[in-house]
């Protein structure tokens, strides 16, 4: 296994921890658990952060003068990284909505 499929392994594993972790802590903040979901973001920032380091060291490994070759793996790698910001990005705005719910629910 060459360099390029290593680093686009260790991304996909880590990001895709990291969207296990965003969808789970949705389930939580649904039933009301939002510690729960709090800690599960954090431990999914976690991960997306591992994987986004192995990302920025192919960028600057380029930026140097390496010369990267572009995979289909690498390919899927960048975009489960991509998809993974978003599903980050809307599972905050979902906790957040469903807090607002959960408090006009239990007044």
């Amino acid at each position: 296994m060459n360099d390029i499929q290593m680093a686009s392994f260790k991304i996909i594993s880590a990001v895709g921890t990291a969207k296990s972790y965003y969808i789970e802590a949705i389930r939580f903040s649904e039933n009301g658990e939002f510690e729960k979901a709090q800690e599960n973001m954090e431990k999914g920032k976690e991960s997306y952060k591992e994987g986004h380091e192995v990302h920025f060291k192919l960028i600057q490994e380029e930026a140097g003068g390496g010369n990267q070759d572009v995979t289909v793996l690498l390919v899927h790698a960048e975009d489960q990284l991509m998809s993974t910001e978003t599903i980050q990005l809307l599972a905050e705005k979902m906790i957040n909505a469903n807090k607002r719910l959960y408090k006009l629910e239990n007044k």
